[in-house]
């Protein structure tokens, strides 16, 4: 499959080896941060242990461009390619209305992140109204609970047990990662693979960060306008959020568990090379990282379609068609995951299509 999809209409379709990685970019985290509450909960307390502000990650890019330089160059050709794909803060315009604003963000705390690009802060803090993919993210306890008050988004509902779709060795692997988190098998065995590989595909420290009580840079943005007497709105529930990761295959997602758990300690690696391409604007070159960072393994081009339409695709036209009367009234300010900003189908193309003229703020 070509890099970037079909005709650049989509982001690559990722083969199974990139899936994991690529669940680690797109997936939708306010679902994670409930998990993570819960998670908590049962994990030992860590009384006085320091957080760092990284995690500890080195950029593979780096180690590329060395290793295979044609291939790094590969890398950031492909991410050339990708509409929209040079910028994570946009602003929207259109006669008649004040100008609202548009950033793509990371789900995370880490404070390179939470600094925002420039004049995004100014814009924020002027803005009438924040929006963000979900706003039940301005309370992690009520958004645990409308999370799980229905089990068939979240829990494996026939009565079978996690461990009852793994292999023995599989099993092993679960268990022990799940060990060295401090949660006990028994406490995630019917919940469904995809949301036991949220709480991995976080990495430990941006857990240990939630911990303290630090906000990933959407709460954060919400919270301080809820704060000021300002409206917060969501373009989501996390029900719909949920409903689109259990509408694909469990197959999938049982493979997707395994790789990251494999994956270990290099989920850091990962996440700080999303990191530094994100600090630099340079979405596009995201998922033609992550498809160089694993082997590709056996996936049918009609699941990995069925993952990009699913999770990115179907959101992203949710995402712009209830964002549209909001814009409507002028001074809004719209925080969403980067990857929903990129490609023709991504919400810089489609809100164009609604009259707005969408800019990149360098």
């Amino acid at each position: 499959m070509s890099a970037l999809g079909l005709k650049t209409a989509r982001l690559t379709a990722p083969r199974f080896g990139d899936i994991a990685l690529w669940l680690a970019a797109a997936f939708p985290w306010m679902l994670a941060t409930a998990l993570i509450v819960v998670l908590l909960s049962l994990a030992p307390a860590h009384a006085g242990e320091a957080v760092s502000e990284t995690c500890g990650g080195k950029n593979l890019m780096t180690g590329l461009q060395t290793a295979d330089p044609a291939k790094y160059a590969l890398v950031l050709a492909e991410g050339d390619k990708v509409v929209n794909g040079k910028s994570i803060f946009w602003k929207i315009e259109k006669p008649g209305l004040k100008p609202s604003w548009l950033l793509g963000t990371m789900h995370v705390s880490d404070a390179r992140v939470l600094s925002m690009p420039k004049g995004a802060a100014e814009a924020s803090a002027a803005a009438d109204t924040i929006v963000v993919e979900s706003d039940e993210i301005l309370d992690d306890k009520k958004a645990m609970a409308t999370l799980f008050i229905n089990p068939s988004l979240t829990m494996l509902t026939d009565g079978s047990t996690i461990s009852q779709h793994l292999s023995p060795e599989e099993n092993a692997k679960l268990e022990a990662g799940l060990k060295q988190r401090g949660v006990p098998l028994a406490a995630v065995a019917h919940m469904q693979p995809w949301l036991i590989s949220s709480s991995f595909e976080m990495t430990a420290c941006e857990v240990r960060r939630k911990a303290t009580g630090l906000k990933f840079l959407d709460q954060k943005l919400a919270g301080d306008a809820a704060a000021s007497g300002r409206q917060v709105k969501g373009l989501e529930t996390l029900a719909e959020q949920a409903k689109a990761m259990s509408d694909l295959p469990i197959q999938l997602h049982l493979k997707s568990l395994i790789q990251t758990l494999e994956l270990g300690d290099e989920i850091n690696d990962v996440n700080e090379t999303m990191t530094d391409l994100y600090l630099a604007g340079n979405i596009g070159a995201i998922i033609p990282m992550l498809k160089n960072i694993v082997p590709d393994q056996t996936l049918s081009d009609d699941d990995t379609a069925a993952f990009e339409q699913r999770i990115i695709l179907d959101r992203n036209k949710v995402m712009a068609e209830r964002a549209a009367p909001i814009l409507a009234k002028g001074n809004i300010f719209i925080a969403v995951g980067a990857l929903h900003l990129v490609g023709d189908e991504g919400l810089v193309e489609l809100l164009r299509k609604q009259g707005f003229t969408v800019t990149a703020v360098n």
